[in-house]
């Protein structure tokens, strides 16, 4: 099979191409947090819709590559990242609206990350298995989520600034990530 893993529209894309676009989709996904920063809505519904999207393609592209290591937790990931763009793509639009759709955001996103925690685990634990990446980053992101999902369980019932703190490390790991896969790419001779 060599480097070449998808054919599309005639076009060879190599598995190095496609771990920078990974690579840079785990960034953008990031843009999701514009609502931090501002209430604009020409700001937040683009960039919710964006990640939400991003999201679904980190999954799409990931696929092929975690199936070999265990096709039903592969499955199951990637069920989960369609899910969870999805709900990105509509807590954007809600942003447009008021009064009970506009308040449905905070529920949805309380569900978005729950459910990013255990897609983000399976991630995980696929990477470990398929060692296309170095083990210590799985190993990195598994603690990661495993913290989030504390700090997700603790702030159900505290204040929702605690949540924030559970985020620094797996936002550390995947902006990480990110970058191992823009410069050093899939190890190739484990794919």
């Amino acid at each position: 099979m060599g480097n070449v893993v998808f054919v599309w529209d005639g076009e060879k894309v190599s598995r190095r191409k496609i771990a920078v676009v990974v690579g840079f989709f785990i960034l953008l996904a990031y843009i999701v947090l514009a609502y931090m920063f501002t209430d604009s809505k020409l700001i937040v519904v683009p960039s919710e819709v964006v990640a939400g999207l991003a999201v679904i393609g980190i999954a799409v592209l990931m696929y092929p590559f975690l199936r070999s290591s265990g096709e039903g937790l592969a499955f199951g990931y990637i069920s989960l990242k369609f899910v969870e763009g999805f709900l990105m793509i509509v807590a954007g639009l809600f942003f447009l609206s008021s009064g009970v759709l506009f308040d449905m955001r905070n529920p949805i996103y309380v569900w978005h990350a729950f459910i990013f925690i255990f897609s983000a685990f399976a991630f995980y634990v696929l990477l470990y298995r398929s060692r296309i990446i170095p083990r210590w980053i799985s190993v990195w992101g598994v603690v990661a989520c495993v913290s989030l999902l504390i700090g997700s369980v603790l702030e159900l019932f505290f204040s929702y600034q605690l949540l924030k703190l559970f985020y620094i490390l797996i936002m550390a790991n995947e902006v990480f990530l990110a970058g191992w896969l823009i410069v050093r790419g899939f190890n190739l001779e484990k794919v």
